[in-house]
């Protein structure tokens, strides 16, 4: 009989994707393998999910504000709807194993997957464990970190087992290429939605920039709600014809092999997805993110020395140009960046973590195999 395997996980990106990933792997492992992929109505995946291809489930799922908690009313009453939504899902799937990815669609899955006792997995992207991984890592039979550092951070129970496979980044080749500019190329981005205040960072800092390298050229990932603007002020700059301002990239991750450096913020699949390709990174943390993981992120690769960080309080946008072209006038110190961001990357870790999952799916692993 076919494995009926449950990825719960979403909210965000940065946990959404992880779960489409291993969804891919353990379909290229497992062709027959019922899948289905659960997420939050109010989440990234309301939009990504309808095209993805994968059966999927919105329930009414609710983030839990920690610092406001007043804002909490709405988790409360739509725990209703939320357990009616989970049971409904299990008795039509009866899944052999949940697979949590983390945010705040993932975590009410998995636990009532592991108070039935079906075998439960997550998947901690970042190097500092979110809520959710904290709180089941002792009731699940698997957990897979993207982080070594992670390890320390988290309580995983008597019998749960730990992997340090890295993280689920996509394989092959991108489904829409890049044009990519002739020569060294600098990718500067924050993420798939764009990020205002970096935006704001290097569009202030690049009138400043009086000498510009030979054959460089920036290609600047604005997200589709700055795109306009930024385009429009860097084509009244100086440094117009070195500049490509670009609202997205789609598959961006899995075509990277030609940039020479990042800017960019640290979220744990964008660090995955650099280090599978080598690419050295400035990077500048998001300060409000949950659990200030990205800056924990940041110093793994930093402590590595696969990257540089800035902190966004403390950094001006003159200074971001200035550190890259510095970067970019140093090529030992860039090459011994690109070697120890390679070191960290993990390019197959979707197909080794899909390969455990489906040893515990069938039984092969779990808590008493140890």
């Amino acid at each position: 009989m076919a494995l009926r395997i449950l990825l719960s996980g979403g909210g965000t990106g940065g946990h959404l994707y992880p779960a489409l990933n291993l969804a891919a792997a353990l379909r290229r492992a497992a062709p027959d393998a019922q899948l289905m992929l659960v997420g939050a109505r109010r989440g990234i995946e309301a939009s990504v999910l309808p095209d993805s291809g994968w059966p999927y489930r919105l329930l009414p799922l609710e983030p839990l504000y920690r610092s406001r908690p007043w804002r909490n009313w709405r988790l409360v009453s739509s725990l209703p709807a939320v357990v009616s939504g989970l049971g409904r899902i299990f008795a039509d799937l009866k899944p052999d194993l949940v697979v949590g990815t983390g945010g705040y669609a993932s975590g009410p899955a998995v636990a009532w997957a592991a108070s039935r006792g079906t075998r439960t997995a997550l998947q901690e992207q970042n190097a500092m464990p979110g809520l959710v991984t904290r709180v089941l890592s002792s009731r699940v039979d698997q957990v897979h970190l993207g982080y070594p550092e992670a390890r320390s951070r988290i309580r995983p129970g008597r019998g749960t087992r730990v992997f340090e496979l890295g993280n689920p980044v996509a394989v092959g080749q991108a489904a829409h290429p890049f044009d990519w500019p002739e020569g060294r190329v600098v990718v500067a981005f924050g993420g798939s939605q764009g990020a205002l205040v970096l935006n704001e960072l290097l569009m202030e800092g690049l009138g400043t920039v009086v000498d510009w390298p030979a054959d460089v050229t920036v290609v600047w990932i604005s997200g589709k709600a700055h795109h306009d603007s930024i385009a429009a002020r860097v084509l009244e700059s100086r440094w117009a014809s070195r500049v490509r301002v670009v609202p997205f990239i789609p598959d961006l991750g899995a075509q990277l092999g030609g940039v020479r450096l990042a800017v960019c913020r640290s979220g744990a699949m964008t660090c995955a997805e650099l280090a599978a390709f080598g690419v050295p990174a400035l990077l500048v943390p998001l300060p409000s993110s949950a659990g200030d993981h990205q800056r924990y992120n940041a110093a793994a690769f930093v402590a590595s020395g696969a990257a540089l960080m800035r902190e966004e309080g403390a950094v001006s946008g003159r200074e971001l140009w200035r550190d890259a072209f510095a970067l970019l006038g140093d090529e030992a110190r860039l090459a011994a960046m690109a070697r120890a961001s390679r070191e960290r990357g993990r390019p197959a870790a979707a197909d080794r973590i899909a390969s455990e999952l489906l040893r515990l799916a069938d039984g092969s692993s779990g808590r008493n195999d140890a």
